[in-house]
C-alpha cells in the first residue's frame, strides 16, 4: 500500500498519538472505545449509526490480517474481506461476523476487490499491486482470467509501472475499467474477455488527469445515463467521466482522502482513509453523498457544512477514536457498513449498524 505513511511531531497532539521510548502509539481501540457509550452515535441527519464491539474478530494465529483493503457482499449474504497477509488473502464472514471460509496465498499485493454478478455467476476481481497485475477469481478462489500491464498502450516501458488499485465492472456488457492510482494514473477500459478497448487520464493536475486514482464505480443510478465516478484521491475529489473515458464534472471533497466510492442505494459511500493532509495520521472517517452529490453524513468525521454551494473542509472528529485509517467500505442489504482498515495494526473490520 502507498499510502504515505510519514506522519509529523506536529500532528501527534492532533491524532491523539503518545510516544513511548521512541515509538508511536495509537491511544485508540478500535471496536471497543465509541461502543460502549450506549448513548453516543456515529453519522449525521438520517445516516446515523452504532459501533457493534468486537465484530469479525479472529484468531489472529490462525487466520490473521495485515492490511484489510476492501469487502464486498455476495449474493447470499456474506461479507468477503481482502488482505494482504497471504496465509489468507481472502476471509470470508457471515453477518454476525462468525468465520465461515479462507482461501488465498499468492496475493502479496492484495489491495482492490470488486464482485459481479455475471450470468446468475458471481467473481472477484483482485486487483494486486505487488503482481501489478487483476486477477479474476470465482468465489473458491480458481482462477479464471489474469490481466496484465497493458503494453500495447505503450504508455507503460515495463510491467511494474502498472500499479492497479481498483477495478469497476459494466453490468451492461461487462466490460473492466482498471484505475492505475499507484502507478500512472491511467484507466484502461477492457472488454468482457480481458481485450483492450481504450485508455484515458494519466498523472497530472487537469479535468482530465489523476493525483492518485485510487478507486472507481460504474454509476448505474440514472438507468439512462450511466457514468463513472472516479476518485482523484491526493486532490481530494471526485471526478465524473462518461463511460467512454469524456470529463464530465468535478465533485470536492475538502479535507477528505477518499478512497474508493460504493453505490448502495441512492447514496455513494467512500472511506477516507487520512483528512486534511496525507501526514495527519490516525484521522480516517467514512463519508456518504447523496444521488445529487452532496455529503450527507459523515460518520467519525465533522458534520457536513455546505456555505454557498461549497462543502466546507471536513476533518477526523476527535470525539470517536475508533478509527484509524479506513480503507474502504461494504454496504449490506441492511444498510450496515464495514470499514476495513489499512495501517491499522492488523485489526479486523470495524461495523456500523444503520439506526
Amino acid at each position: 500500500m502507498k499510502e504515505n505513511l510519514n506522519p509529523r511531531r506536529e500532528f501527534l497532539k492532533k491524532s491523539g498519538l503518545t510516544v513511548l521510548a521512541g515509538a508511536v502509539v495509537p491511544n485508540i481501540i478500535v471496536n471497543k472505545t465509541y461502543a460502549m457509550e450506549k448513548d453516543n452515535l456515529l453519522g449525521h441527519g438520517s445516516h446515523r449509526y452504532k459501533v457493534i464491539e468486537g465484530w469479525g474478530n479472529l484468531d489472529p494465529v490462525k487466520n490473521p490480517v495485515n492490511d484489510c483493503h476492501e469487502m464486498v457482499e455476495d449474493a447470499k449474504g456474506r461479507l468477503i474481506l481482502l488482505t494482504n497477509e497471504t496465509k489468507n488473502n481472502v476471509i470470508i464472514y457471515d453477518k454476525s461476523g462468525k468465520l465461515l471460509e479462507t482461501w488465498g496465498s499468492t496475493y502479496p499485493g492484495a489491495h482492490g476487490l470488486t464482485i459481479s454478478d455475471e450470468g446468475g455467476e458471481e467473481f472477484l476481481y483482485i486487483s494486486d499491486n505487488t503482481r501489478s497485475q487483476v486477477i479474476k477469481t470465482d468465489l473458491k478462489g480458481r482462477e479464471i482470467m489474469v490481466i496484465d500491464y497493458p503494453r500495447e498502450t505503450g504508455n507503460y516501458a515495463y510491467p511494474k509501472q502498472f500499479v492497479p488499485t481498483e477495478t469497476a465492472i459494466n453490468p451492461a456488457n461487462g466490460d473492466i475499467y482498471i484505475v492505475d492510482g499507484y502507478g500512472l494514473n491511467y484507466v484502461t477500459q477492457y472488454n468482457a474477455k480481458g481485450e483492450l478497448i481504450r485508455q484515458f487520464g494519466g498523472k497530472g493536475e487537469t479535468n482530465e488527469t489523476f493525483n492518485c486514482c485510487h478507486g472507481i464505480l460504474v454509476d448505474t443510478r440514472d438507468k439512462s445515463n450511466p457514468t463513472l465516478l472516479i476518485t482523484d484521491r491526493g486532490n481530494m475529489q471526485y471526478k465524473r467521466f462518461t463511460l467512454d473515458g469524456k470529463y464530465i464534472k468535478t465533485i470536492p471533497t475538502p479535507g477528505s482522502f477518499v478512497c474508493r466510492p460504493v453505490l448502495r442505494g441512492d447514496n455513494v459511500y467512500a472511506a477516507v482513509y487520512r483528512s486534511t493532509t496525507q501526514a495527519y495520521p490516525n484521522s480516517g472517517y467514512i463519508t456518504i453523498l447523496d444521488k445529487n452529490d452532496q455529503v450527507v453524513s459523515t460518520p467519525g468525521g465533522t458534520a457536513p457544512e455546505y456555505v454557498n454551494g461549497e462543502l466546507q473542509e471536513q476533518r477526523k472528529d476527535m470525539s470517536f477514536q475508533g478509527f484509524m485509517h479506513p480503507h474502504d467500505v461494504c454496504v449490506d442489504r441492511d444498510e450496515n457498513i464495514y470499514v476495513p482498515q489499512w495501517a491499522s495494526q492488523k485489526t479486523y473490520p470495524v461495523k456500523l449498524e444503520r439506526v
